[in-house]
């Protein structure tokens, strides 16, 4: 036993001095920044090892491993922000990067409009680092490969032309310090997967099917054990025999009827429709360049009826295996877990510090930044549609006539989060509370408020899933968030799907 506690004291004791001189980097740079006039600065360390590995076609067609670490510094100067980065971890470089930031706070602040002011935090912080059983990032590069071959193998058809096969890890140290007095050093670790196949007909017809869920999978912080967890081979025979099956599937009509949403669809509604109108940063139109704005006011929060008393939506930080879970955001704001609407209300909005301020209301804790390199902004963290009763069968009892829609293919929806249409890979017709005939090229359509408002009824706890995304983009230039979404799938009544005619 001597010589494993001798291994440990010797890799504690180096993990321990590596935090404590990247800390003192940290501190050194917020010196430099109020010594240089700064009323307010915080840094951010950052190291990161990134790997994405896929095969294509029974082959390798991708393995990146990358790794990036600098420091962040942001700085208020007579109210107006300030931002630079650094690669050098370095006190030269985190001297550099606060002199810089000082030196475009003043410049903008000779420009500003108006001045900014940060709602009053008590200053707090620790350490943070997930739970796993195996770290993702040193998971042999072969298994990695020869789980994505396995699943290829199992989508094969005549009809599918490709075959796709992904899985992705991450590790990321931060440390954040503030001149308010917060200090956190956190550990992220994430990891995930998919598997895609697209057929093609003799006519050309080109279809396709996802697992777990479109547009890169999906991934969790968590260790190794998840991507095993998802069963990618397990589930790829099915993925190929849908995707096939489609090419002569009949197409979606068009009507007014009853639709019921699979989680991995209603991940996409809550995310586009709810999470990005209710950052405060839209909502003030101080957040315009990507994407837009939002169609919410300021004032209609706690009076505005976002949906149905069905509709119960959650920011959580604290949520187990989120992308979105941390112990403290980059403004050293503490995780905790707020209302977003209730009972079909507006309840709250994503917020930092700064809009905090500007609404008169204690809502931060939503700042995240995707590297050192970028400022950080309003962002959503674990957004979920809260679980209501009963099973998927349930819903489906209680349609006459209607469809059932599953995994997202396509998604529009205009620069205030208003007019929306979404098209999925799949669905099945309902007829008396049963699936029927599938069918190919599914959409639908709505006006957020009133698409909400048809919520007629959310699936229990027991069909609850949580799927993370990493491509939510937001700012200029641009950042790339990882964000999860927990959902069941849920009932609207009265939608218009296919092409109105």
């Amino acid at each position: 036993m001597g010589a494993p506690f001798h291994f440990f004291s010797v890799a504690f004791r180096l993990v321990s001095n590596l935090r404590r001189a990247v800390d003192d980097l940290a501190q050194h740079a917020l010196d430099a920044a109020t010594a240089a006039g700064a009323g307010y600065a915080d840094a951010r360390v950052v190291r990161r090892r990134a790997q994405h590995v896929a095969t294509k076609n029974g082959e390798v067609d991708t393995v990146s491993d990358a790794e990036t670490e600098g420091i962040g510094v942001r700085v208020l100067v007579d109210g107006a922000w300030g931002f630079a980065g650094d690669p050098r971890l370095s006190e030269e470089g985190a001297r550099d990067a606060a002199l810089r930031a000082v030196s475009f706070a003043r410049a903008s602040a000779s420009r500003a409009r108006q001045r900014v002011v940060l709602a009053p935090l008590e200053p707090a912080g620790g350490d943070y680092e997930a739970p796993l059983e195996r770290d993702p990032v040193e998971v042999p590069l072969e298994e990695k490969i020869a789980l994505c071959l396995a699943a290829e193998e199992g989508m094969r058809r005549p009809e599918v032309k490709i075959t796709e096969a992904m899985v992705r890890a991450m590790r990321e140290d931060r440390v954040f310090r503030s001149s308010d007095g917060a200090r956190a050093s956190q550990r992220f670790v994430e990891c995930g997967g998919g598997i895609d196949a697209l057929a093609v007909s003799d006519d050309g017809r080109v279809q396709n099917r996802s697992y777990p869920s479109a547009h890169g999978g999906s991934s969790a912080q968590a260790g190794w054990e998840f991507v095993e967890g998802l069963e990618l081979a397990r589930e790829a025979e099915r993925v190929g025999e849908e995707a096939a099956a489609l090419l002569t599937a009949d197409a979606c009509p068009a009507a007014v009827t009853t639709i019921v949403v699979d989680a991995e669809q209603m991940v996409l509604q809550v995310h586009e429709s709810v999470g990005h109108p209710t950052e405060l940063d839209r909502v003030y139109g101080t957040e315009a360049a990507y994407a837009g704005t939002s169609f919410l006011k300021p004032d209609d929060l706690g009076s505005l009826r976002y949906g149905s008393e069905h509709m119960n939506v959650t920011a959580d930080p604290t949520t187990p295996l989120g992308l979105g879970t941390f112990g403290w955001d980059d403004e050293g704001a503490p995780a905790r877990r707020q209302p977003v609407v209730e009972r079909g209300v507006l309840s709250g909005y994503l917020a930092s510090r700064e809009t905090s301020a500007l609404l008169g209301r204690d809502l931060g804790g939503s700042m995240r930044a995707d590297s050192w390199s970028r400022m950080p902004l309003v962002r959503m963290t674990n957004l979920h549609l809260e679980p209501g009763a009963g099973t998927l069968d349930d819903l489906l009892a209680d349609v006459d006539e209607g469809l059932y829609l599953c995994t997202n293919k396509s998604w529009s929806i205009d620069d205030k989060r208003l007019n929306f249409q979404f098209g999925t890979q799949i669905a099945w017709e309902i007829k008396k509370g049963k699936l029927g005939r599938m069918l190919r090229d599914p959409t639908y359509t709505g006006v957020t408020p009133e698409f909400w408002g048809r919520l007629d009824a959310v699936a229990g706890l027991g069909e609850w899933r949580l799927f993370g995304l990493t491509n939510c983009g937001k700012g200029q230039p641009g950042q790339h968030a990882h964000v999860s979404h927990g959902t069941s799938p849920a009932r609207f009544r009265d939608v218009q799907v296919g092409v109105r005619q």
